[in-house]
C-alpha cells in the first residue's frame, strides 16, 4: 500500500503575542500593557486573576483594577480590586477587603479583623477616610450606620461598631481623616459608594 505524504499547506495557527505579564503569582498577574498613571507619577498595572474568588464570583480571567505592586494586594485570601479602582503608595488590600468601582486607596492603611473571619480596613483617600471591609466602601459615618442597621443588638454588630470606632480613632492619629491630594480623583461620594456593589447581605 502506498504512503501518502501528509500535506504541509494547512493554514497555520497565528500565534499569539506574547503578553507583557509584570509579576504573576498564585491569585493574579499584573498587565504591564495595561496601565495608568497615578496623580503623583506611579505606575500601576491592571490585574488579572489566575484562580477563583468565589466569594466575590471572580473567575481565573477576570480583569480586575489597578495596583502599583504586589505587596497593595494580599495573594492569599479573598481580597480584591476591581472595576478601575487604584491601589497604590503603602496600601494594602488584604482578608475579605474589596475596593471596587472608581475608588482610590494610597498611603499607609489600618486593618482589622471581627472575629468571624471579616476583615475591615480604614484608609486615607481624596474623600477623607474610608472603611472597606468586603465589597462595602463606606465613610466612617456610613458604616457606623450599616452595621448598626444590619447588626444592631448582636454580638458582631457590638464588635463591628467597636472595629469601626477603634479604626476611626487610629486613622485620627495617623492622619489618615482628612483626604489626601489626588486631583484626578475628585468625585462624589455617592459615586464611589454605589459602583459596582453586591446586593446588600448582612455581614
Amino acid at each position: 500500500m502506498a504512503k501518502i505524504a501528509a500535506t504541509t499547506d494547512k493554514p497555520k495557527r497565528p500565534r499569539k503575542a506574547k503578553e507583557n505579564i509584570v509579576a504573576r503569582n498564585a491569585k493574579y498577574e499584573l498587565l504591564g500593557d495595561d496601565t495608568v498613571t497615578s496623580w503623583d507619577g506611579r505606575t500601576l498595572f491592571r490585574i488579572r486573576a489566575v484562580a477563583a474568588i468565589l466569594s466575590f464570583g471572580i473567575q481565573s480571567g477576570d480583569l480586575g483594577g489597578y495596583i502599583e505592586a504586589e505587596k497593595c494586594l494580599q495573594v492569599s485570601g479573598n481580597a480584591w480590586v476591581s472595576g478601575n479602582a487604584r491601589v497604590s503608595g503603602n496600601a494594602r488590600v488584604y482578608g475579605d477587603a474589596r475596593v471596587s468601582g472608581n475608588a482610590r486607596v494610597s498611603g499607609v492603611n489600618l486593618v482589622a479583623t471581627r472575629s468571624d473571619g471579616y476583615t475591615f480596613l480604614v484608609a486615607a483617600t481624596p474623600q477623607g477616610a474610608r472603611i472597606l471591609a468586603g465589597c462595602r466602601y463606606f465613610t466612617l459615618d456610613e458604616a457606623v450606620e450599616h452595621w448598626t442597621r444590619t447588626r444592631g443588638g448582636t454580638k458582631l454588630g457590638d464588635e463591628s461598631l467597636s472595629i469601626v470606632a477603634h479604626l476611626k480613632r487610629m486613622a485620627e492619629l495617623n492622619g489618615l481623616i482628612e483626604p489626601v491630594a489626588d486631583p484626578e480623583a475628585v468625585l462624589a461620594a455617592d459615586q464611589l459608594t454605589t459602583p459596582n456593589r453586591r446586593p446588600e447581605v448582612s455581614a
